[in-house]
């Protein structure tokens, strides 16, 4: 696995992947940037939403779970001095499915959680992740 970062101008960075996916790191403009992509800590909770949602979604189809929708958040909070890292982040899964399968949903999570998702495993090494579950 590898990704490199392509500087493009102010503190914008194109990153790109080994199979040839394409990214924007950026800041806000008050931070010196463009605001033209996402923050490397943004990208690092989409990373963790990305991963465990799929983990989510697979795991639900293997259970032969009906829906249309699963939508996963985090919202991390942060140290105040540098290095600003996360203490702590709070995620959030929504999902379609019928209420009868609200077991399933929350063995689906849990397992992505406790088992299966690495970027969740990496991170809550170093800060608590903590998550809720709602039928949408």
């Amino acid at each position: 696995m590898k990704v490199i970062a392509n500087w493009k101008e102010a503190l914008a960075f194109d990153v790109v992947s080994d199979n040839g996916h394409t990214v924007r790191a950026d800041t806000t403009v008050d931070g010196g940037g463009l605001d033209s992509g996402m923050s490397p800590k943004k990208l690092v909770l989409a990373g963790l939403c990305g991963c465990s949602g799929m983990d989510v979604v697979d795991i639900l189809n293997k259970m032969k779970v009906a829906f249309t929708k699963v939508d996963v958040s985090a919202e991390a909070e942060q140290t105040d001095e540098h290095p600003k890292v996360f203490k702590s982040i709070q995620m959030l899964y929504r999902a379609d499915v019928a209420a009868e399968d609200l077991d399933k949903l929350n063995r689906a999570v849990k397992l992505s959680q406790e088992k299966y998702c690495g970027v969740s495993a990496m991170l809550e090494k170093h800060c608590a992740i903590t998550y809720s579950i709602e039928l949408i």
